[in-house]
């Protein structure tokens, strides 16, 4: 290890409501939500309706014919975030070792999308149960391994270094980030262009979410479906996206005159070993990620100033990572805002860590805390300082945003301004 310091120095944003990481904030700092009835298939048939999509169109957004073609909208997604992220940063990356740039992608379900639909084609809408292969797209093999991400991203930014994707569930946004820096700590890369991207609002998707009755049933207001800590929630909204960052060496920053954004100054992951689906309330695994990743950051916790929680919206997650802030923080946790943006972009699945990286690292930027929309009614148990329905000033130098993923993964990192001073 070399202790390098990591910084973000470029991002790119593609979410619900917001293409662009300057459209994406203006709707979080706004306090809209983006969720909405599902418009790519016909729904019908679900318990749950509502989904939070992108209105992107890949021509417009810069990619060509043969790329549309061969990519599943998540790796569209990507590339496009990725291609924004270094753009932002100003870094020339072809003037630099390719060797020494390298990508990380995280990514829970893969190309759902393009999955689903070669399968509707090959089976004949689900007519024949032995399929013929001849109808598939000659790209499908593609959409069938999710290394397929960091392939198209490694191309488009022209990286030949270290590449990788991270799948760990709704925590792979976190994860793959993490991991991004580890290398460029350790010394094996001097670049490293990282984030995560899903588009799973799928017919099969739905169906496997209905199934456990984790999304939430409220079609007739789509626009509030959404309600993390609200007494009335009851489950998440379904949403896709992408976000994609520059990460590079603090020093290596400075002398090239970089905007920095944010260090990474603290990150760490866990396993419950408990249940695939299931929380223990008292939020211990959480609780030791947070843990860990303030010790990381050299960071008391007294010196946290916004909690970008996970907040998807279910009662049991709402509670378990409450309690896992009181457990960590302490009395602070009540004098800290904490918010979900999940209330107005939907979870995403595995993007999700990566978009709440991004919403971390802009609230820092701008000095205001995105609320959490719809909420109107407090649960008593989750009684911390939620920011409720409206944006707030709030002069923040160190965040600390985590994510709870199915399989027991729970995921923290602070992200901090590097001149900060140790509390």
């Amino acid at each position: 290890m070399t202790g390098r310091r990591v910084v973000i120095t470029g991002i790119g944003v593609l979410a619900p409501g917001g293409v662009g990481a300057e459209n994406f904030w203006n709707l979080l700092s706004a306090g809209r939500t983006a969720t909405r009835g599902i418009t790519f298939f016909d729904p019908s048939q679900f318990r749950s309706r509502v989904a939070a999509e992108i209105d992107f169109d890949p021509e417009a957004a810069g990619l060509g014919a043969q790329e549309i073609r061969r990519m599943d909208r998540a790796a569209q997604l990507a590339v496009v975030a990725a291609r924004e992220a270094v753009a932002d940063s100003g870094l020339d990356l072809a003037a630099g070792d390719p060797y020494r740039t390298g990508i990380t992608i995280g990514s829970a379900v893969g190309a759902t999308m393009g999955l689903d639909e070669e399968y509707r084609v090959v089976s004949d809408g689900g007519r024949l149960a032995q399929v013929d292969h001849t109808y598939a797209v000659p790209h499908l093999y593609n959409y069938l391994v999710p290394s397929s991400f960091a392939a198209e991203v490694a191309w488009a930014v022209g990286a030949e270094g270290p590449s990788t994707v991270v799948s760990t569930g709704c925590t792979s946004g976190l994860d793959s980030v993490g991991h991004a820096v580890e290398l460029i700590r350790e010394g094996s890369a001097d670049v490293m262009v990282a984030g995560a991207t899903d588009a799973p609002i799928s017919p099969i998707t739905l169906a496997c979410f209905d199934a456990i009755k984790a999304t939430t049933p409220r079609n007739d207001d789509p626009a509030h479906a959404s309600r993390p800590f609200d007494g009335t929630r009851n489950g998440f909204v379904l949403g896709e996206g992408s976000a994609v960052f520059v990460l590079e060496e603090l020093e290596n920053a400075r002398r090239r005159g970089a905007h920095i954004y944010a260090e990474i100054a603290g990150y760490a992951t866990r396993s419950n070993a408990y249940h695939m689906t299931g929380l223990r309330p008292d939020g211990a695994e959480m609780s030791e990620a947070i843990d860990v990743a303030m010790a990381e950051a050299r960071l008391n916790p007294e010196a946290i100033d916004y909690i970008n929680a996970h907040g998807s919206g279910t009662k049991q997650n709402d509670r378990h990572e409450t309690a896992a802030f009181k457990k960590s923080l302490g009395d602070h946790a009540y004098r800290t805002p904490v918010s979900s943006i999940k209330s107005m972009v939907g979870h995403s699945l595995g993007a999700i860590g990566s978009i709440e990286i991004a919403a971390s690292v802009l609230a820092m930027e701008h000095n205001v805390v995105p609320p959490t929309a719809n909420l109107h009614t407090p649960d008593p148990e989750c009684d911390l300082d939620y920011v409720p329905l409206t944006a707030r000033e709030w002069k923040t130098d160190a965040v600390l945003t985590v994510g709870s993923g199915f399989g027991g993964f729970q995921s923290a990192m602070v992200l901090a301004r590097p001149g900060r001073s140790a509390a």
